[in-house]
């Protein structure tokens, strides 16, 4: 089940800027390569990411899913002069390929790339974040979410990707532990009195979260 209409998405994309040659050319790539090219941000949530990057100005963001690098590129936009912005990628293969399209598009000393789980890495990053953007295995969602809240810093925002998951979340029964996680992610964050939400009905649903 899709839960924003194709042609609904096709008409957004219209009237949304367009991306920039480097995106541009990780989407195409991504689209033309990786059996998985679904799971890349795609074009309207791309411009919508760096907007809101852009809006927040942070010096510092966390990203746990990196995939092909996409995303990455986009948040990493908005960075404030000198920040940064740390990525982490369980997948190898995907991680090299991120590296490689991050650099094209000219972010190499700005976005960094870490291999493997996040579970372990976050705690060695000894860093805390204005923005963390999580697109990663949704049955960790809300350990990803425990995990870095206290780590954000007052008034720092969370992005949780797939908060619809392909419209599963909105049926009478549940089914696969994918949806269930995603649901119960949801309802986590509904009653967690240290932060706001809001969630849009972006491409596969975003969750944007402030911390109190």
């Amino acid at each position: 089940m899709e839960f924003l209409l194709p042609s609904a998405e096709t008409y957004a994309a219209a009237f949304t800027t367009a991306l920039d040659p480097a995106l541009t050319a990780i989407e195409q790539q991504t689209t033309a390569a990786h059996p998985h090219a679904h799971m890349l941000s795609g074009h309207t949530q791309g411009i919508f990411l760096e907007m809101i990057s852009r809006m927040i100005s942070p010096e510092t963001i966390l990203e746990i899913g990196t995939f092909t690098g996409f995303s990455a590129v986009c948040l990493a936009k908005g960075l404030k002069r000198g920040g940064r912005l740390d990525t982490i990628e369980i997948r190898h293969e995907d991680a090299e390929t991120a590296i490689q399209h991050i650099g094209r598009a000219g972010f190499t000393n700005r976005v960094f790339v870490h291999t493997g789980d996040a579970r372990e890495i976050i705690p060695q990053l000894e860093q805390q974040w204005d923005l963390v953007f999580i697109d990663a295995d949704k049955v960790s969602y809300i350990e990803y979410y425990e995990l870095t809240l206290p780590l954000l810093k007052p008034g720092g925002w969370l992005i949780a990707d797939n908060v619809l998951f392909h419209g599963q979340v909105l049926e009478a029964e549940l089914k696969g532990k994918n949806a269930k996680a995603i649901q119960a992610f949801n309802e986590h964050v509904a009653a967690d009195k240290r932060v706001e939400q809001v969630l849009l009905t972006v491409r596969d649903g975003l969750l944007i979260i402030r911390k109190l």
